[in-house]
């Protein structure tokens, strides 16, 4: 049978349109990537230290300097010159568009039950701050108890942290702006939603203890501001009690011989005991002092300076504690109070071969946390350390949230994977049962996408373990645009979770990997010190390993494998960009960590130093050195194109790594690929970000990734 195809006129002129379109999206991208980008020049002032005996060049030092307004001037038309790009690509707006659609999706979190109330976060989709939320009971209506987005007209004032009291009438909660997590305490009465008039300065990272009378709280803080010297003014932390009516603090616990301890209070369930720990370093320094307050004594010193993590919950007399002092992987060992020497100390469960997470306490049961090969298990344990049964989740993924009360039967688990959304299950303890309270709606299909772990070899012979995520029925042809992140540091566990916005790129046909690098804590503590200090550049051949197994199993090829990474992962994409440029076609490096001879001498970083050493060692600064990403940028090399993004209020990591590294590899790159920096306003490390603009990051990440590894 023929068809007469009749074509009218307003067709013809869509259809012309359209191909006029894509003919102009494409010689934009040509355009864009026709020469070596004319990049602004930043100034080089002709800097050297003399380190060990080894001459330090560094013409970029004055970019240090973030009260010089210069800085900020050469840092405004790198932004501008960074949107020409950006806000160029093809299908920016689509791309927009759809990472909209794919945040835009309630976010809830497990509820937290404190005396009758129960607390919670929900955020709707696209709200900028998260609200908390509280209701009487589980079937009475929710009521918003402290809405963030009324903070600030634009999102970026936020609120850090909370902390209900026992019965849940009061609630001690953070604020801060533009993300440089300066928190300063507040408190408001639930009933009343009224605020009261106690505020405190320097409560950044605070932990929070309420007395069971409601009479005040023991929280620790930083140094009022002005009663420091510039630059100590995040050192120095104290414990303090604070009893409501803004009477004066008492002080409880100091430690001024150590800068840079930090402290977590913590009260046990009858309030007689008081807890603070006491650490420096996530393994370098732990100390556990507690005081029984029934007795009017000073502080005893349980645990001592041990190279080894201690936490716990104290129930009765008995403190029950997580701990990997000669076990790596973890234990749980017991204390009796009225007995504290260490000789009675009592082993309640073993190490294992898969590491302990998490220990809390509900329903007079150890409720244990494990990960197996970086995916969560949850086991119940009796007061004795008897194994009673394994909670059956969902499958592999992680558990992100657990809540529960040592005297209730009600427990509240969060889970989700990298194709599960996250779900809330209410644990029945009699039938030993995950019964789903809450699921999360997104409108995706996410049958057809599929994860595997595999198990590759790194340059030393070690045997790491990598998440991949893509399409089912995936193409091993080697052309698969491949995105590759990782972190490796401060035994953080890259274990699966759910991103909506991902989702943009699985769509694409992009695949998704996720390594656990030496230096995480995946698979415990001699994990971690494999990739720490003198060991650090294992986590880089870790990493690179995983880019060649991509590559080698027909997953992608260098022009299509992109890495990105941040904070600690900024360091590590930015350690594999120097070391291996040719195999990679982009990277996104946010809030990094670039200049490791100098990276001590500002902000919080001091912290770091058992982490990472310090260059004043001469034995530390040899290895530091080697592979610190700013000192081995080499000219004349070709490097891919490189994204840095960081933010001008980041109080954790300074924004000089970025703006430094930018600088240096502009001017040394042979290659045609751009290197655009982008410094945003009102936003710092991360926390705290507003909505809108982890969304225009995300669109900024994903069109430059997909304009550099021709996914248009």
């Amino acid at each position: 049978m023929h068809h007469t195809m009749v074509v009218s006129h307003s067709k013809l002129c869509r259809i012309f349109l359209v191909t006029f379109a894509i003919l102009q999206s494409l010689f934009t991208v040509s355009r864009l990537q026709a020469a070596k980008p004319d990049y602004p020049q930043f100034k080089r002032v002709e800097v050297a230290d003399t380190l060990h005996g080894q001459i330090i060049s560094d013409p970029y030092r004055w970019l240090e300097d973030d009260q010089d307004q210069e800085v900020w001037k050469a840092v405004e038309i790198q932004n501008q010159f960074t949107r020409s790009y950006l806000d160029k690509i093809p299908q920016r707006e689509m791309i927009e568009k759809r990472i909209t659609e794919l945040w835009n999706y309630p976010k809830l979190s497990a509820p937290y039950k404190k005396g009758k109330r129960y607390f919670f976060m929900k955020n709707d989709g696209l709200q900028n701050q998260s609200v908390l939320y509280c209701q009487k009971s589980l079937s009475s209506p929710a009521e918003v108890l402290i809405d963030p987005n009324t903070f600030s007209p634009d999102g970026t004032v936020s609120m850090d942290w909370w902390y209900p009291s026992e019965d849940g009438s009061l609630i001690a909660y953070g604020i801060s702006q533009s993300g440089n997590e300066q928190s300063v305490l507040h408190i408001k009465e639930v009933e009343t939603k009224k605020d009261l008039a106690d505020t405190i300065l320097g409560c950044r990272f605070s932990s929070v203890a309420w007395t069971l009378d409601n009479q005040g709280f023991y929280y620790t803080r930083f140094p009022k501001p002005g009663t420091t010297p510039k630059g100590e003014e995040n050192y120095f932390q104290k414990v303090f009690y604070h009893k409501l009516g803004n009477n004066p603090d008492q002080l409880v616990f100091e430690y001024p011989s150590k800068k840079e301890m930090l402290f977590g209070v913590q009260l046990s369930k009858d309030d007689r005991y008081l807890v603070i720990y006491a650490s420096i370093g996530s393994s370098d320094y732990n100390d556990i002092y507690i005081k029984d307050l029934s007795k009017g004594e000073d502080f005893q010193h349980l645990v001592k300076g041990m190279k080894a993590t201690y936490k716990g919950e104290i129930l009765g007399d008995t403190f029950y504690i997580q701990t990997n002092d000669q076990a790596p992987y973890f234990k749980i060992i017991a204390i009796n109070l009225t007995q504290p020497e260490e000789e009675n100390w009592k082993v309640l469960i073993p190490e294992q071969k898969d590491l302990i997470e998490f220990l809390t306490i509900a329903n007079y049961k150890l409720i244990i946390g494990y990960l197996h090969n970086a995916s969560s298990q949850v086991k119940l344990f009796s007061l004795q350390g008897r194994f009673e049964n394994e909670i059956g989740l969902p499958g592999l993924g992680s558990v992100g949230e657990l809540s529960g009360k040592w005297d209730s039967d009600e427990m509240f688990v969060g889970f989700s994977s990298f194709a599960y959304p996250p779900a809330i299950y209410r644990y029945d303890f009699g039938k030993n049962q995950l019964i789903e309270f809450y699921s999360t709606p997104v409108n995706l299909d996410l049958t057809g996408y599929e994860t595997k772990q595999v198990w590759y070899q790194s340059k030393d012979g070690t045997k790491v373990s990598m998440f991949i995520v893509h399409k089912k029925g995936l193409k091993l042809d080697g052309n698969n645009p491949t995105l590759l992140t990782g972190y490796g540091g401060f035994t953080v566990s890259m274990t699966p979770a759910f991103s909506g916005s991902r989702f943009w790129w699985l769509e694409k046909g992009g695949v998704f990997a996720l390594p656990n690098l030496r230096g995480g804590g995946e698979y415990g503590e001699e994990w971690h010190k494999a990739g720490m200090l003198e060991e650090k550049q294992n986590v880089f051949d870790d990493f690179i390993a995983a880019a060649e197994y991509l590559v080698n199993d027909g997953y992608t090829n260098p022009e299509k494998l992109a890495i990105s990474g941040g904070s600690n992962g900024g360091l590590l994409v930015g350690a594999a960009l120097v070391q291996r440029p040719g195999l990679f076609r982009a990277v996104i490096c946010a809030v990094p960590l670039l200049d490791m001879l100098r990276y001590h001498k500002f902000l919080i970083a001091r912290y770091w130093i058992p982490e990472y050493g310090s260059a004043d060692d001469p034995q530390q600064f040899k290895y530091i050195y080697d592979y610190s990403p700013y000192h081995q940028v080499q000219p004349g090399t070709a490097y891919p194109a490189t994204f840095l993004v960081t933010g001008e209020s980041d109080s954790r990591v300074h924004p000089l790594h970025a703006i430094k590294m930018a600088a240096k590899l502009q001017s040394a790159t042979s290659s045609e690929d751009p290197i655009l920096l982008f410094v945003e306003t009102k936003a710092g490390h991360g926390q705290g970000k507003p909505t809108s603009k982890r969304i225009q990051q995300t669109v900024d990440t994903y069109s430059f990734l997909a304009w550099q590894l021709g996914m248009f």
